[in-house]
């Protein structure tokens, strides 16, 4: 918890922020606006030129402390609109993201267990892997495809293959 001097400081310190810079803005403001009306009517030299030089550094004060001032409630304001929004942006790029991911993994660790070989394949439905043999998925329970022979060239294919992969031949439909 903050010290309650601390506090007091701060709440003073943000105070004086508060109403100090709009009274720079505003006397900055003032001396533009009289500096620049003296140049363009004046009949012989501007003599309130000088004005504009000390009005734009006030106008610039001004704005900085009073930002300074509000600062925390516009962050939290800020935060209250904008974070729903992130928030929901945010989950609609994971939930999309999903499918991708899990795949990539999968593959991974496919990969670094060696499961990927020729004594397993992969469940077309839900992409179980299941043993080179098995009829049915072990997860889903849907049916394994089976691998077809070629009639030209007698070369086992994949079960969903329209073509021999060792002679190109179109393949019998299951």
């Amino acid at each position: 918890m903050r010290d309650p001097l601390s506090q007091r400081e701060h709440q003073s310190t943000r105070t004086v922020l508060r109403v100090v810079g709009p009274i720079l803005l505003l006397a900055g403001v003032t001396c533009l606006v009289i500096g620049t009306a003296n140049l363009f009517t004046s009949r012989g030299a501007p003599t309130l030129f000088w004005l504009n030089f000390v009005g734009l550094p006030l106008i610039f004060v001004g704005i900085v402390m009073t930002f300074s001032g509000f600062m925390g409630k516009v962050t939290r304001y800020m935060g209250r609109e904008q974070g729903p929004a992130v928030s929901h942006t945010f989950n609609e790029i994971a939930k999309g993201t999903q499918p991708g991911v899990r795949d990539t993994f999968r593959a991974i660790r496919e990969g670094l267990a060696g499961e990927a070989d020729a004594s397993s394949r992969a469940c077309p439905a839900c992409g179980t892997t299941n043993d080179a043999d098995a009829r049915f998925c072990d997860d889903c329970g849907g049916s394994m495809p089976v691998a077809r022979d070629c009639h030209s060239c007698g070369e086992p294919n994949d079960a969903t293959a329209r073509f021999c992969d060792a002679c190109g031949e179109a393949l019998e439909p299951a």
